[in-house]
């Protein structure tokens, strides 16, 4: 009998080790994702300016908005992490910066990315606390140093993810649309 039990609670220990390096796989793959974005306006900017008639200038005005977006988002996620909980934030987060970045792919002109620039920022600043919370909270310092590398490979794929598609012959909204899908399948991952 003792061993039996001994065995059941070697289980559930592997069982609970098991889930908590398979969400720490999730919370990587979403920091990925949250850095795709990123960079992402730098490489397509001057195909977008001529696409919309714009200076190279014009481009300033989306930064500001969207860094504004993402630190109202920021400051703000406190009060709706307590309220949703982590794992809705995330989801829902995640779910509004692909469709920020769908929405750029489509966006008739140079105003409707003002329209989906919201998502993008409130969606972004949303992902980044939570999951830093999360992850301070939940796991070692060494996963939290791991947590913002994995930004970091995406700040640097979703550059080139554009720059190829670019040099492929497609337009900058294959890059946008790209990257969008890609953060609709994470958010479809989130979700299960």
């Amino acid at each position: 009998i003792d061993r039996s039990l001994i065995c059941c609670q070697y289980q559930h220990i592997m069982k609970k080790q098991i889930h908590a390096i398979l969400l720490l796989v999730v919370i990587y793959l979403a920091f990925i994702s949250l850095g795709l974005p990123d960079s992402v306006l730098g490489i397509a900017w001057p195909s977008m300016r001529i696409d919309f008639s714009r200076p190279l200038e014009a481009a300033g005005w989306l930064t500001i908005i969207g860094t504004a977006c993402t630190a109202l988002s920021s400051i703000m996620s406190g009060h709706v992490l307590a309220r949703f909980g982590t794992g809705r934030v995330t989801f829902v987060s995640c779910l509004m910066t692909a469709i920020g970045l769908l929405g750029y792919s489509f966006a008739p002109s140079f105003w409707w990315l003002f329209v989906f620039l919201p998502f993008l920022g409130f969606g972004a600043g949303a992902i980044d606390c939570g999951l830093n919370v999360y992850v301070g909270a939940n796991y070692s310092s060494r996963h939290m140093n791991w947590l913002h590398c994995c930004w970091g490979i995406g700040a640097t794929l979703g550059p080139m993810i554009v720059t190829g598609l670019l040099a492929g012959g497609f337009s900058w909204r294959a890059g946008y649309r790209t990257i969008g899908c890609i953060q609709l399948g994470l958010a479809v991952v989130l979700f299960v």
